[in-house]
């Protein structure tokens, strides 16, 4: 998976904001990045840049919209940092223990959640 740069992120953050529960799989334009990113003060091209590099990097789709494209994440915000642990835990010299150091970093709440869903998994896995 790839590491996003700062701009990179922000970018893709616009995206999966304003994407996300889109019932149409609708993208946003190069204009409407550039207006959500307006504090940057970032130039079209910019942007138009930026999104090409993601497209080419896989972490975008586009499609033609008239003479504009339309972008939209070609994953949820969820996998794409779920793809990132599991990539950082394939920089361990062993998955085990990076897995149980990092069990016995989160909180309860968070350890409830992964319990949860590692029995639904199991029960998926059976039935």
């Amino acid at each position: 998976m790839t590491r996003l740069g700062d701009l990179e992120r922000a970018v893709m953050d616009v995206l999966w904001d304003r994407t996300t529960g889109s019932t149409s799989g609708a993208g946003i334009t190069v204009r409407e990045v550039a207006d959500a990113l307006s504090e940057r003060e970032l130039a079209y091209t910019t942007v138009m840049t930026v999104l090409d590099r993601l497209a080419g990097k896989g972490m975008v789709e586009r499609e033609r919209e008239g003479r504009a494209w339309s972008y939209r994440p070609a994953a949820s915000r969820e996998a794409h940092i779920a793809r990132l642990m599991l990539d950082a835990l394939d920089l361990a010299g062993s998955r085990d223990a990076a897995l149980v150091r990092f069990a016995r970093s989160v909180t309860g709440t968070e350890a409830e959640v992964l319990r949860a869903a590692l029995t639904d998994e199991a029960a998926d896995r059976q039935g």
